[in-house]
């Protein structure tokens, strides 16, 4: 009896001895593992805090891509934190990197078009061929931009009305950007008919434009004859603008040659056509009854 109650009590100092070891060897690694948490959750705050104002000083370089690349290298830094903490419990990172990796390939089959709209909005960011507050036409997309995001970017239709475009389908397009230049030309075509003064037709457009204020003396006001058309002489006007005056210059210049073109008697003819009728079995009047009938 006295020999199984020795057993017991060195059993039991054993484990004692066992635990405490343990339990200092784990509080190590939990102290550890706790500094190693708020230097790396430190150290992270850090790069991406200089990292967004490094960017931010780039030009070119937009506030929503320098906040993107900034919480990408601050998100990196923590994920090298995690996986060395476990490292200090004696966890095998190996397999836990593959782990991740195989998760992320997952998570980026899975969202296949919304990693597509991002890498769009990185290269719309970097490349610009649209800013905040420019006009763009893509052939099925068209308004001015109020913002461009990662995802996708907002505008506004000349109706009013809100138009949220993925970044995919205005990256992988022809973009025209109708305010990215300070100056636009105009391209006035009129037709007038054949038997008026083509002379002074152009005169007066000429001197509708030049009279303009808005319109820019450099390039100069041009005018010429463009088409003979079936139905009239077709006239073009050219002139350049400010790009902020071209919409409401183009539209008085139109109304002003039509009032010019009136008040000095040159037409502006309607399509005409001439149809010849055969009906069979019906005469057709010869050249003589027709001179008899005049």
């Amino acid at each position: 009896m006295e020999q199984q109650a020795s057993e017991f009590i060195i059993a039991t100092r054993t484990a004692l001895s066992q635990a405490s070891a343990l339990a200092v060897q784990y509080s190590f690694s939990i102290v550890g593992a706790l500094l190693l948490l708020v230097v790396g959750w430190t150290v992270a705050s850090l790069l991406s805090r200089w990292a967004h104002e490094g960017l931010l000083r780039v030009r070119g370089i937009d506030e929503t891509l320098a906040r993107f690349f900034a919480n990408v290298i601050r998100y990196a830094a923590l994920l090298l934190v995690f996986v060395t903490v476990l490292g200090q419990f004696g966890v095998q990172t190996a397999s836990i990197i593959a782990a991740l990796g195989a998760a992320g390939l997952a998570v980026g089959l899975a969202l296949q078009g919304t990693l597509q709209n991002i890498a769009a909005g990185i290269m719309l960011l970097v490349l610009r061929p649209f800013r905040v507050g420019e006009y763009i036409d893509t052939g099925d997309i068209s308004g001015t931009v109020r913002e461009i995001g990662l995802f996708a970017t907002e505008l506004k239709t000349p109706d009013g009305l809100y138009r949220l475009a993925p970044n995919s389908t205005l990256w992988n397009v022809p973009i025209t950007n109708f305010s990215r230049e300070s100056t636009r030309r105009f391209e006035l075509k009129v037709g007038i008919g054949y038997d008026d003064d083509i002379d002074l037709a152009q005169r007066l457009m000429r001197n509708l434009a030049e009279n303009d204020r808005r319109v820019l003396k450099e390039p100069p006001v041009d005018t010429f004859v463009d088409e003979l058309a079936d139905s009239a002489v077709v006239l073009t006007l050219w002139y350049w603008t400010a790009a902020a005056d071209f919409w409401p210059t183009s539209r008085d210049m139109i109304k002003s040659v039509k009032q010019a073109f009136d008040e000095n008697g040159i037409s502006i003819p309607f399509p005409q056509v001439t149809y010849n009728a055969h009906v069979p079995g019906l005469a057709q009047p010869t050249a003589r009854a027709e001179r008899e009938d005049a």
